[in-house]
């Protein structure tokens, strides 16, 4: 009973030793490769660059890395048994966001661009349509007796966003002749959304490069 007694008591003293041991926050010295990009932990902004990270004992942290032109970083540290120990530098590479490197920024992107032209209605459409059909391959809506025509969209997946585009061309006069278009560019967070999920897109101040010309062609060629 006493050997009993003195092993319950052993292990119980052990225990408490290490419980305190286990129970030790830890600190990650957590450096970015680039030193502007923003370091958020939990969802709260707290540095650039580099930050020491505080990971309290029996908790994860998570922690994100932001910087335009770069795809998002997410890491997570744990201080947890049966998870590995947190380590004590870590050195984040950020890597270019395709994205970005395949649109450039521009002020025409979601609104409309009225176009004059002294052209008669009949050949400013027809050049219409040829113009569009050049940038778009298929027209979803067109009438030319009102003067609408809306292209269908054209998605374009990303490592992490999904760019949508369409092209929408509105009658704005018919005395002088004129035309308002529309280069509708939107972009969704994931590179798993469906086309149809609007809730999940939102207006994008930039455009893909293959459509930076398709309103510049538009004005130069029915202004003629």
């Amino acid at each position: 009973m006493k050997t009993i007694l003195k092993t319950t008591l052993l292990i119980l003293a052990i225990v408490a030793i290490s419980l305190p041991a286990m129970a030790k926050k830890k600190l990650v010295r957590f450096t970015v490769s680039e030193p502007d990009a923003k370091i958020y932990v939990d969802g709260k902004l707290m540095g650039s660059g580099q930050l020491d990270i505080t990971i309290p004992a029996y908790a994860c942290v998570n922690v994100k890395v932001e910087k335009m032109g770069y795809l998002d970083g997410l890491i997570e540290f744990c201080n947890k048994s049966n998870y590995s120990p947190p380590p004590k530098t870590y050195f984040y590479q950020m890597e270019k966001d395709d994205a970005f490197d395949a649109s450039e920024a521009t002020d025409v992107a979601n609104v409309d661009i009225e176009i004059k032209t002294s052209k008669k209605e009949d050949d400013a459409w027809k050049l219409l349509s040829q113009i569009i059909t050049t940038y778009f391959d298929v027209i979803e809506v067109t009438d030319k007796n009102t003067g609408y025509l809306r292209t269908s969209w054209v998605v374009q997946t990303f490592k992490q966003k999904t760019i949508r585009t369409r092209l929408i061309v509105k009658l704005a006069s018919t005395d002088p002749l004129a035309y308002k278009i529309k280069l509708v560019s939107e972009l969704a967070n994931s590179n798993q959304v469906s086309v149809k999920s609007d809730e999940m897109f939102k207006e994008w101040d930039r455009i893909l490069r293959k459509y930076r010309e398709v309103i510049r062609e538009a004005q130069t060629r029915l202004g003629n």
